[in-house]
């Protein structure tokens, strides 16, 4: 049986690749449109049959695209394409349907579609994967305080209040704008979780930065950012050259 195909995309090349690409893995399968915002796909979707699949690029002309699923019955499953980072893809990777990065490699989109064919036989409900995506839109409460042990009692110390977290053989602090320095009991990843993605930043293993404690940001070897931060007396703090695009883009926001 033909499958049917939608996409969406906002960028006339990545478009015209993913269709490519598709067409070579599956020339059989029939491509019903290219979409480019949340809009008309919603639009779509309320005036035509369902498509067997539709390969949806996260960031559209008039948002994201997990909108789509708040606005229309989408029954069909759903592969998942965007120019950004490693976060959300790890997040996602146990669903059947699979969150490819940008730009789309034709062995990583077969994978894809082969996984949806072997889903098939399984009737498709919004899954967990598209309840991950939604709470990636939910208004989601951040911690504003930590209350931690001090000498014989407890301290509470703002959120507001700290430069950035770092862990040094194997003990997380966090240092404060005063220049203070305490030891917090979260890992970095819970932090990650925990913490207002408008103002922390995990710029790398050992860091995670508050937009105001970055002081400089200097260009360094092989794409990678140097940045001098308030309070810290490590001269080597590195962005990744995979994290320094989305860096930049927090930076500029």
């Amino acid at each position: 049986m033909i499958k049917k195909i939608l996409i969406l995309e906002d960028e006339k090349l990545n478009s015209d690749r993913v269709q490519r690409l598709l067409l070579k893995i599956r020339p059989e399968f029939e491509i019903l449109g290219i979409l480019t915002s949340v809009k008309k796909t919603v639009d779509w979707l309320a005036d035509n049959a369902s498509p067997d699949l539709i390969l949806m690029d996260i960031q559209l002309a008039d948002g994201v695209s997990f909108e789509v699923f708040k606005l229309a019955d989408v029954k069909c499953p759903v592969i998942f394409t965007t120019a950004y980072d490693e976060y959300a893809v790890q997040a996602f990777k146990y669903n059947s349907i699979d969150y490819l990065l940008k730009p789309i490699d034709k062995d990583q989109l077969e994978a894809a579609i082969i996984k949806f064919e072997n889903s098939i036989q399984r009737s498709y409900q919004q899954s967990p994967l598209i309840e991950e995506l939604l709470s990636q839109i939910r208004p989601k409460e951040y911690r504003s305080r930590f209350f931690l042990p001090y000498r014989d009692g407890y301290r509470k110390i703002n959120v507001e209040d700290i430069a950035f977290f770092y862990s040094h053989l194997n003990i997380n602090y966090a240092n404060l704008f005063n220049g203070e320095k305490v030891v917090v009991p979260q890992t970095l990843e819970a932090l990650e979780q925990e913490l207002e993605p408008k103002n922390f930043f995990r710029i790398n293993r050992q860091y995670i930065v508050h937009v105001n404690s970055i002081e400089k940001v200097h260009n360094f070897f092989n794409g990678k950012l140097k940045l001098k931060v308030k309070n810290s007396t490590d001269d080597d703090i590195l962005v990744s050259r995979t994290k320094a695009p989305l860096f930049k883009m927090w930076l500029d926001y």
